[in-house]
């Protein structure tokens, strides 16, 4: 069985690292080439002896937002400086009818439809392989490894096209230094991926329907497109008979080839519409349907009037601190619950705790402008036992 594990790796100082990782989980003999997958230069292949054309399963990261030069696009039909498109296409030439495939793909692979490659690779994709879950993951998953991009985990069986893609949706879960992803956040997930369920985190899109419509809709602009590209070529054979004839007038040549240069742009942008119709199926973006929104139903009457009463609270805030003293809050923090009265130790910002308790019905804004001001009105602030009493208005 670990016969049968094979990989490739670019980078010079992750490739021994790879190495050793495999070694340390009982796979003796890794078979790992050494060089750019995209272009096929080895630095050393010598461990991939044998390896077979294609493979049963696959399970890629590729680099996010790399870019390789002319050598790298030359063996696939889409060009395009972006690795993780070429990737793309780089999997699929090593892939059998049956072969299985996991990538992780950047958002912007999915959902970018303005580029011819990335829209043909996607085509291609769809057309050869039943992609069947797309899992939108968090932002900053990867950032750990220095890409902070958002990603998603796309499964897909070579050998059937696309009919429908289930969508798992993880956006919504809080990423950081000390809260990484774990597999406990795909226990649903894991669940529900057998008979593929809908849910408040999943949902099914009938890829098929949605293309088969696209189809529908841009078939009479593509109708038009063609119309006009016929009146365009008659129009452009009426023209270029005229000229020869060197009789025609000159106002008469002009009207001619404004007619023709005016259907050709009527077929061209039919055309584009079509296209566009098209291409759009082909945003593959996860959007999660049974998401809430929150929106702000106040009506500008409504906002205009709490701004004017925050405003207020925070012209009585400042009133209220033009009163005060340097060590005229000594009242207030013995007032506060929990003082304690023997306590000899400075504050370090003597404003924050008596502020949080006597000023409790400022809104955020305003209490942050009012600590502000009043760190510059006690920046003098001593020991409470050098402190005079004081009687606060």
């Amino acid at each position: 069985m670990t016969r049968t594990f094979y990989g490739r790796e670019k980078d010079n100082a992750v490739y021994p690292i790879a190495l050793a990782n495999l070694v340390l989980h009982g796979i003796d003999e890794p078979h790992i080439w050494h060089g750019n997958s995209l272009s096929q230069q080895a630095t050393y292949a010598g461990l991939f002896a044998g390896a077979p054309q294609f493979f049963d399963f696959v399970l890629m990261n590729p680099p996010f937002g790399g870019k390789e030069g002319k050598e790298a696009q030359t063996a696939y039909e889409y060009k395009t400086n972006a690795t993780q498109v070429l990737f793309i296409q780089n999997v699929l030439h090593s892939m059998r009818n049956g072969s299985r495939c996991g990538i992780v793909l950047d958002e912007g692979v999915l959902f970018r439809v303005d580029a011819e490659a990335f829209v043909q690779t996607k085509r291609k994709l769809l057309e050869e392989c039943d992609v069947y879950c797309i899992v939108s993951l968090p932002g900053g998953v990867f950032s750990s490894a220095g890409a902070g991009v958002k990603t998603n985990l796309v499964f897909f069986d070579k050998g059937r096209q696309t009919e429908r893609i289930w969508y798992y949706d993880l956006s919504d879960v809080k990423m950081g230094k000390k809260s990484p992803m774990t597999l406990a956040h795909f226990e649903e997930f894991f669940r529900l991926l057998p008979e593929r369920a809908d849910s408040g985190q999943s949902w099914t899109v009938d890829f098929a329907g949605k293309l088969q419509a696209a189809l529908d809709e841009a078939r009479p602009h593509h109708e038009k497109a063609a119309a006009f590209s016929a009146q365009a070529k008659e129009l452009e054979d009426e023209f270029v008979t005229l000229k020869r004839t060197k009789t025609a007038k000159p106002e008469k040549l002009q009207l001619h080839e404004e007619r023709w240069k005016a259907a050709l742009r009527e077929a061209r942008d039919a055309k584009a519409k079509a296209v566009t119709i098209e291409n759009a199926v082909y945003d593959l973006k996860a959007v999660n349907p049974n998401r809430k929104s929150v929106e702000d139903t106040r009506t500008p009457a409504e906002i205009v009037a709490v701004i004017d009463e925050k405003g207020r609270e925070v012209d009585t805030a400042l009133a209220r601190l033009k009163e005060l003293i340097p060590c005229g809050f000594q009242s207030i923090l013995e007032s506060a619950p929990g003082w304690d009265r023997t306590s000899d130790h400075r504050i370090r910002s003597p404003v924050l705790y008596p502020l949080s308790y006597g000023c409790k019905v400022l809104s955020v804004n305003g209490l942050k402008i009012f600590r502000k001001i009043a760190k510059l009105f006690c920046c003098q602030f001593v020991p409470f036992k050098e402190c005079s009493t004081h009687t606060n208005a």
